[in-house]
């Protein structure tokens, strides 16, 4: 399943293509379920013109919008018949425990997070709660709502500003792949980055920089996969091709300058082992299942500097299954491939199905 109404949409096409090549034909039929940006559901040679971004596919997704018509009009009509739903929706109504709510009440096995964890995950300003309560380093942040920052924007500068120093990072509180997401060097950068994180959700989080002003911390990465038992893989490090990790740099959309993955991070034993033990806790902590990439930020080496800390960012739930996406590439180092990836995960839908299986919904 693939697509959505989020703005990643182009990042769940492209993930979605990558996992059709690589998936054992002779082992799964493969039924192809896509969402048009504007919510209508496609099957068949539908499902597939919109992955190959067929004009016609787009304009007929128009046309059905513009006369209130649906493209599927029942969900069940696709998903008749499918023994698991790998829902490689990113962002928004794909991500968030809305696409997993519906296919709990359809009684399917999927991959990933449950309602909980995908909605936890999501919602950077809950993940933040969860980590807190489970003891986890992360850097101070606020989090202002939409209406809050329209009413009185000078208001909410200066509770900002209260709590937190420049560098700044604004960001949609749910949403991913870095969309709308600004560094804020100073007060004179804030309102613009504020108003365009607030295009993009209700709740905008604001995170102060690790390492203070001129500091480029290190971004780390590591990805988890399992159930009640999870597993990590080595930490890998990104060095951005911009300033920090932003969507350009994710996709390849940098210009000349091409982000760096270097898998795996050179790190001291101690710190990858921190860095595994948070990666495990954050996963615990959101009540994640199946699969979830764990983003962190260390502190910029220094002279003299005493040990240097570990951030704990967030956790993605559907991470990136690009070709150049981190978390099939840590596997990869970690000695799981591509193709047998897919199949781990496709197992632990079916195991975390079953389990559910055992539990009792009514007394009679």
């Amino acid at each position: 399943m693939f697509g959505g109404r989020s703005g990643e949409h182009e990042v769940s096409l492209l993930s979605a293509g990558s996992i059709l090549k690589a998936i054992d034909r002779n082992k799964y039929e493969v039924v192809p379920v896509g969402i048009a940006k504007s919510g209508q559901w496609l099957g068949g040679g539908n499902a597939e013109a919109l992955l190959s971004g067929s004009a016609e596919v787009l304009q007929l997704t128009a046309s059905a919008e513009a006369t209130g018509t649906e493209m599927i009009r029942e969900s069940g009509a696709v998903t008749a018949g499918l023994d698991v739903v790998f829902p490689v929706l990113h962002g928004t109504f794909g991500e968030d425990g809305t696409i997993q709510g519906l296919l709990e009440l359809a009684d399917l096995a999927y991959v990933g997070s449950g309602v909980l964890g995908s909605a936890a995950g999501m919602d950077k300003d809950v993940m933040k709660r969860l980590f807190k309560a489970a003891g986890l380093r992360q850097t101070p942040y606020v989090a202002v709502l939409r209406n809050e920052w329209r009413a009185a924007p000078a208001r909410c500068r200066n509770r900002i500003e209260k709590a937190l120093k420049y560098p700044l990072f604004i960001k949609p509180a749910n949403l991913g792949s870095s969309v709308g997401i600004s560094k804020v060097h100073d007060r004179g950068e804030l309102a613009a980055a504020m108003d365009l994180a607030a295009s993009f959700d209700r709740k905008i989080v604001v995170e102060q920089g690790v390492g203070g002003p001129g500091a480029k911390p290190r971004e780390l990465e590591v990805a988890v996969l399992g159930n009640d038992k999870p597993e990590v893989s080595v930490v890998g490090e990104i060095v951005p091709a911009k300033e920090f990790y932003d969507y350009e740099a994710k996709y390849g959309l940098s210009g000349p300058d091409e982000s760096v993955a270097i898998i795996p991070a050179r790190l001291m034993g101690g710190q990858i082992k921190e860095i595994r033990a948070m990666a495990l806790a954050a996963f615990q902590a959101c009540d994640c299942a199946g699969l979830a990439r764990v983003d962190f930020l260390m502190e910029p080496e220094r002279t003299g500097h005493k040990r240097l800390k570990i951030f704990l960012n967030e956790v993605n739930t559907m991470p990136g299954f690009t070709s150049i996406s981190m978390y099939p590439k840590l596997w990869q180092a970690t000695g799981v491939g591509y193709a047998e990836l897919i199949d781990r995960l496709i197992g632990l839908a079916l195991e975390r199905h079953g389990e559910k299986s055992a539990t009792v919904f009514s007394k009679d």
